[in-house]
């Protein structure tokens, strides 16, 4: 993997934040975009894809993808963003796995978790993608004095 190292951050500590990531595919030849959930594990993302998803097939017919990533507080000038480039396999379901992703953003308590999440099974899978290229930018900025709280 190839990483930026200008004005870069902690790519671990990043990737560990519940954030929303934008998986980009191919549809043909026309670039689509898919906000998901993910779970970085053994330097792979990991994301599920639901059957009302589109993003599965797309992977199925054409596996390069791009994922961009971004922690922005407009309050403090805090901008992070890792962009990856790479390919993507679908993979059959497995639970522990999803249960991985889904407690980051959810908490470890199934129970209390949004009834669509509690009960996923193998009609369902999920996309692990495989970076070839990572860029890390902190692109953070200071706030003019009056806007600083």
């Amino acid at each position: 993997m190839n990483r930026d190292t200008g004005r870069s951050f902690d790519l671990e500590n990043f990737l560990s934040m519940p954030l929303v990531a934008h998986l980009s595919t191919v549809a043909e030849d026309s670039p689509r975009d898919s906000p998901v959930w993910f779970y970085w594990q053994d330097k792979k993302i990991w994301i599920i894809g639901t059957a009302s998803d589109t993003f599965p097939d797309r992977i199925r017919k054409n596996s390069k993808c791009a994922i961009g990533i971004v922690n922005f507080k407009p309050h403090t000038g805090l901008f992070l963003h890792a962009g990856f480039r790479g390919t993507a396999i679908v993979k059959p379901f497995k639970k522990i796995i999803a249960n991985q992703l889904l407690s980051r953003y959810m908490g470890p308590e199934i129970e209390k978790w949004d009834p669509r999440f509690k009960d996923l099974d193998d009609s369902n899978v999920l996309i692990c993608f495989s970076p070839e290229t990572v860029v890390v930018r902190d692109q953070s900025y200071v706030l003019p004095k009056s806007e600083q709280n």
